[in-house]
């Protein structure tokens, strides 16, 4: 098991912070973390309760946006501060596949139909990323550790991932309730090219209306 960084590990994070693939064994971490990254829209999929159990049952597959072969980990100490995702639109149909077998697998197949909608339903809103795009996700730090620069290391770590050849583009997407991130991204370089209204919700969540910001 891994356990997470704590606020002793605060002051040197500059000098210590590394970077590997994420493993099952991080999951007690990291899926609380990529679970922060957009809670109610989580719970709207997944339903209140459910959702990080969902994420710990798609974390610990081989396959999937969900996956730990999808997410890298920055390391303060030897203890996980923080995790994110890159990919590009080249595993968009390998994702859904992947995507609908665990949600199937974890609800049934009658609950499961209703996870799925929900799920393209807010693909309406957070657009998967196409082929050209290196698209950013799932980005969370420890909560001890935000304001410590973590976020921007995670980033230009996974920045490293973009191939000139196939990634004329990065994108990501930030909720208009998460100003503190948005702000991150465009120190970085990244401005908005659309923003996306959303009308989904139920009594378990709703998906907030979203920017999708981008960096050439």
């Amino acid at each position: 098991m891994t356990t997470a960084a704590s606020e002793d590990d605060l002051g040197t994070a500059p000098a210590v912070l590394g970077f590997r693939p994420a493993m099952p064994a991080d999951a007690d971490v990291a899926v609380p973390l990529i679970y922060s990254s957009g809670p109610s829209a989580f719970d709207y999929v997944f339903g209140a309760g459910k959702a990080q159990a969902f994420l710990q049952h798609a974390f610990a597959d081989e396959a999937g946006e969900f996956s730990y072969r999808a997410h890298e980990v920055a390391l303060l100490r030897g203890h996980v501060a923080a995790v994110g995702a890159a990919f590009d639109g080249s595993a968009a149909l390998a994702f859904t596949l992947a995507a609908a077998r665990q949600i199937l697998g974890f609800y049934g197949p009658f609950a499961g139909i209703g996870v799925i909608i929900r799920g393209l339903r807010t693909e309406g809103v957070i657009r998967p990323p196409k082929p050209n795009e290196l698209y950013l996700a799932h980005l969370g730090v420890v909560p001890a550790l935000r304001g410590a620069g973590i976020g921007t290391r995670l980033v230009e770590a996974l920045l490293q991932r973009r191939d000139p050849a196939r990634h004329d583009v990065v994108a990501l997407d930030v909720a208009v309730t998460n100003p503190r991130a948005e702000a991150l991204y465009e120190r970085l370089g990244f401005s908005v090219a659309v923003l996306r209204r959303s009308r989904l919700g139920n009594r378990d969540g709703a998906v907030a209306d979203h920017r999708r910001m981008t960096l050439r």
